[in-house]
C-alpha cells in the first residue's frame, strides 16, 4: 500500500507560503510515498515538484485545484492549466480529456467553496471525493461525504489540504497498486483506496493563521 496525500498546496497558491522543498522534508518525514501539489488555477508548483522529484523516494503526481462558477474540483493527473469559472461539467471534462480524475475537495464546504455545497452529485461526472479532509473545523462535511462515497460507491480519499507545510499528511490515502502514475489514477478510480488521518490541530491552525494573516503585518 502506497501513503499519498493527493492535496497540499505551495507558494504557488495565493493562500500558501510553502516551498516546495518544506513540504518534500515534511512529506520524507512523515513517509508519505506519493504526494500532489494541488495549487489554485496554476501547475507551476506541479512543475516544479515533478522536477524535484525525479531520481527520489517520493513520487509526484500532478494536479491542479480548479475553480469552477459552482466550486473547487481537483484536475488529478493534470500537467495542463484548466481554465476557471468554466461550468462544473465543463471543467470536468476538460480533466477528463487530459487523462486526469475529477476530484472533489472538501465536497460540503460552503466557505471553502465546496462544489456540492451547491450542485448535485448527480449532475456530475466525477471520480472521486475528499471524505477525510483535514482541514474541517468541525466533521460534519467529511461525513456528508463519507455517507455519499458508500451510498454511491464512490472513491473517497483521504487530503491534508495543507496550506502550511507542517500539516502535510495529517490526513492521508493508502493505495492498493504500483509506485507510478497511471498505477494510481486506475487504483483511485476503481476504488483500491482507503482514507485515513487525523484533521489538522485547530489551535495549531488558529497559530498558523494569525501568524500569517496578522503578524506579518508588523514584520
Amino acid at each position: 500500500m502506497l501513503k499519498m496525500d493527493s492535496h497540499i498546496h505551495s507558494e504557488y497558491s495565493p493562500d500558501s507560503n510553502s516551498k516546495i522543498d518544506d513540504i518534500l522534508k515534511t512529506a520524507q518525514r512523515r513517509n508519505i510515498d506519493v504526494i500532489a501539489i494541488s495549487d489554485h488555477n496554476t501547475v507551476d508548483g506541479t512543475s516544479e515538484v515533478l522536477r524535484k522529484t525525479r531520481n527520489t523516494d517520493i513520487l509526484a503526481i500532478p494536479s491542479i485545484e480548479i475553480s469552477s462558477s459552482l466550486g473547487h474540483i481537483l484536475g488529478f493527473g493534470c500537467e495542463e492549466k484548466i481554465p476557471r469559472d468554466l461550468s462544473p461539467q465543463d471543467t470536468i471534462d476538460r480533466i477528463h480529456d487530459l487523462g486526469g480524475l475529477a476530484i472533489v475537495p472538501h465536497p460540503y464546504c460552503f466557505y471553502r467553496h465546496g462544489l456540492l455545497h451547491k450542485t448535485d452529485y448527480t449532475d456530475l461526472k466525477i471520480d472521486a471525493i475528499e471524505t477525510k479532509n483535514a482541514r474541517f473545523i468541525v466533521g460534519y462535511c467529511n461525513s456528508k461525504a463519507k455517507k455519499l462515497s458508500k451510498l454511491e460507491n464512490l472513491p473517497g480519499l483521504g487530503a491534508s489540504d495543507a496550506h502550511y507545510w507542517k500539516f502535510v499528511g495529517d490526513c492521508y490515502s493508502l493505495v492498493d497498486c504500483e509506485k507510478d502514475i497511471d498505477s494510481i489514477l486506475k487504483a483511485i478510480s476503481k476504488g483500491k483506496v482507503e482514507a485515513h488521518g487525523n484533521g489538522t490541530s485547530n489551535i495549531l491552525l488558529s497559530k498558523y493563521l494569525f501568524d500569517k494573516n496578522v503578524l506579518k503585518k508588523f514584520d
